[in-house]
């Protein structure tokens, strides 16, 4: 689904399969590349207290901070969803979930610095597959709100 809905807006992208460690992250996924761990895209699916998914995208080298993403959303509280319930909301599987083609229709909350990076490295839909592409490109088609979601540490 993520590389139809590419392909349907018009997304330059370039593809890079490289081999999933099960608990290697961003750290494995920027190292098998080559690449800057900033410029590898968490995809992120949260739940606010009335259990609605939400998608959040943050720097493979920050964390979220669920208080500070609630403080802005006005909500009380949000927390990651278990991968059970993520692989449910977004139609992948976590360690392969793609902002691009999610199953159900959820708001996506990007930090606001992803924006300004030349490139960036995102999942495509599958574990071990990225597609590198434009943040611009991300901006047209997803039109995520950005926010300062990251911790402070």
């Amino acid at each position: 689904m993520a590389i139809r809905t590419l392909r349907q807006h018009d997304v330059a992208f370039t593809p890079h399969l490289y081999d999933w460690e099960p608990r290697g992250g961003t750290a494995a996924s920027a190292a098998a590349l080559g690449v800057d761990e900033r410029e590898v895209i968490k995809t992120l699916i949260f739940e606010d207290e009335a259990r609605s998914p939400l998608c959040v995208l943050m720097h493979g080298d920050r964390e979220v901070s669920a208080k500070n993403l609630a403080r802005l959303l006005g909500t009380k509280q949000v927390a990651p969803c278990t991968p059970e319930i993520a692989d449910r909301h977004s139609g992948y599987q976590v360690g392969g979930t793609s902002p691009f083609g999610l199953r159900r229709s959820m708001p996506i909350y990007m930090e606001r610095s992803i924006a300004t990076l030349p490139r960036m490295f995102i999942n495509g839909g599958a574990r071990g597959f990225l597609v590198e592409l434009a943040p611009a490109d991300l901006v047209r088609v997803l039109k995520p709100t950005l926010v300062d979601a990251a911790t402070d540490g």
